[in-house]
Formats: C-alpha cells, structure tokens, sequence
C-alpha cells in the first residue's frame, strides 16, 4: 500500500507529514493512519472545508481567496504549505477541488487540486476525475498519497507536475 511506502520512506529519512484537506474531509488523514506506526511520522490535519477555515486555521492568505477562491493551484499549494507550518512537519500535503454533486465558483466536479510542501519546495497537480462523489473523493486521496510518494523518492517523480 502506498500508505505503507510513504511511512517506510519519511521514517528512514527522520521526517514527518500533515495535511490539509478540503474536499476529502480527512480521508488522506484517514488513509495516512491506517498503517501500523503512523504516528511516528504522521503529525495530524487539519479538515478546512468551510473557504473561512482555510484562512483561519489553515494559513491560506486571504486575498489569495479573494482573487482565486477556494480552489486552484495556489490554494492547494497554501494548504500544503500551511499544514507544514502549522503542524510543525518536514512535509505538508493539500487537497481541494469540487467533489460535487454541483460545480462551485466554475470549476466543473471532478477539478481537484493536490499539492505538497517539502523542503525543496513544492509540487501541484490538477486533476479533472470522473465518476460520483465518492469516487472523486477516493481519487484525490489516491493522487495525494501518490504525489507524496513521488516527491520523497527523487527518481520515481516522473509524472508531470507544476512547481508552485
């Protein structure tokens, strides 16, 4: 499980993850945990689902907000970044789109947005899933879980991706 491998990799490296989620409403909290020893290198999340709470609690400037609204490239990127700051971790992971069962501010569902925060900086991956709500919701934790992935083993990071 990629859970497992990410676990495996930021323990041998001494490093730990938070996460910042929207759409997902703490499943990627959820999945990260399911491995046995999680806690060593899972710091916690934060579920900002409401757009005020991801400036309040998560970090995400306001005017970003303004300009942008709740979900783009940016957004996400603030969330990593604000999950890794906030929660005192070596790397933060955010996720935010339109799971459905409507479109918000013009994105269509099935626009998400996963980012992770690290030392070398960050990465951001748009997605546009198919499929209900669920399936969307378990998608994006899949994509985050593998864009971390991605970023903790340098030669396995092959899949495009936007600098932010």
């Amino acid at each position: 499980m990629t859970a497992a491998r990410v676990h495996e990799l930021l323990l041998a490296a001494g490093s730990t993850v938070a996460v910042a989620e929207s759409l997902t409403g703490g499943l990627l909290g959820a999945a990260l945990t399911t491995t046995p020893g999680a806690s060593a290198t899972f710091r916690g999340g934060l579920v900002v689902y409401a757009t005020d709470l991801k400036q309040s609690i998560a970090g995400v400037p306001g005017p970003l907000l303004d300009a942008e609204g709740p979900v783009s490239a940016h957004v996400a990127a603030a969330l990593a970044a604000g999950a890794r700051d906030r929660l005192a971790a070596t790397y933060g992971v955010g996720v935010t789109g339109v799971a459905g069962p409507d479109s918000q501010d013009g994105h269509p569902v099935g626009t998400v947005y996963v980012a992770v925060a690290g030392p070398g900086g960050g990465e951001v991956r748009e997605l546009q899933l198919a499929g209900d709500r669920a399936a969307i919701r378990a998608a994006a934790v899949t994509v985050a879980l593998d864009l971390l992935l991605a970023v903790l083993t340098p030669a396995g990071n092959a899949a495009p991706s936007t600098t932010v």
